[in-house]
């Protein structure tokens, strides 16, 4: 067994063998960074939720608590965290919707490149009017205006 394994390895071209870059376990695809990318938002469109629906369900145990809290949201420092959470949420939208049609396409792999540079496209022709936006306002109501 282990003489095939060694005799189909010398028949590789060199070409073919991509050696991985030093201290790093991917070699960096742009897909591999997409499927890293989809996973973060995941997690953190998530937590969000999760802290979302714990901190409503604090009308019903404590009025003065859910207020303390939504008072604490209207900082403008929280601007900052909104605009984190739309990022991550119009990323993984765009990219769940090229996921589907890569999986559910049959001509989706061969245009999963593209789709991918559509959905980067799409999420900074989106995203950079609103953080404009929402930085202007928390810099507003930060310092006056």
């Amino acid at each position: 067994m282990a003489s095939t394994t060694a005799t189909a390895a010398e028949g590789t071209p060199r070409e073919a063998v991509r050696p991985r870059a030093k201290g790093t376990l991917y070699r960096g695809d742009l897909g591999m960074w997409s499927w890293v990318a989809h996973r973060i938002t995941g997690v953190l469109t998530f937590f969000f939720l999760f802290v979302h629906v714990l901190d409503t369900a604090l009308v019903r145990v404590s009025p003065n608590a859910y207020d303390t809290v939504i008072n604490t949201y209207k900082h403008p420092l929280m601007i900052v965290f909104e605009l984190g959470l739309l990022a991550a949420v119009l990323f993984h939208a765009f990219n769940g919707i090229r996921v589907m049609l890569v999986d559910f396409w049959s001509e989706g792999p061969r245009f999963q490149r593209p789709m991918l540079w559509t959905v980067l496209v799409l999420w900074l022709v989106l995203i950079i009017p609103a953080a404009i936006s929402m930085i202007t306002r928390a810099v507003t109501e930060l310092f006056g205006g």
